[in-house]
């Protein structure tokens, strides 16, 4: 459910999903960390870029994929999103977050190409 500034800033481009996820409360799906950038000529009409976003959903969509998610500890992950007729739509996938030893490895591999990096940029 998205007012009018937030739509204008959706054709814009003004979308940032990175930091965004969905939650279920109460049979409801939520999109929490979506961040649309302010409409620029809408002014005392203008909404908050980073509120929480009710996603419109069929009943048994809610069911099989949310419920899903909660019951093994999986994530809703917005992937992208479009407009369709008019409407604008969210493209979510269900993922497994990583283990705290894959973290640590990604930071340790992240780590030796940005010292490869500054030895070839020196170098």
């Amino acid at each position: 459910m998205l007012t009018g500034s937030e739509v204008k800033s959706l054709r814009n481009g003004l979308l940032s999903l990175e930091e965004a996820y969905g939650r279920v409360d109460k049979d409801e799906v939520w999109l929490v960390g979506c961040d649309i950038q302010e409409y620029s000529f809408a002014h005392k009409l203008n909404h908050i870029p980073k509120r929480r976003r009710k996603l419109l959903m069929h009943r048994r969509e809610i069911h099989k994929f949310a419920n899903q998610a909660m019951e093994n500890n999986l994530t809703l992950v917005p992937l992208k999103m479009y407009f369709k007729r008019g409407r604008a739509k969210v493209l979510m996938g269900i993922c497994r977050g990583k283990k705290q030893f894959d973290k640590r490895e990604s930071l340790k591999k992240k780590d030796m190409q940005r010292d490869i990096d500054r030895a070839m940029r020196c170098g």
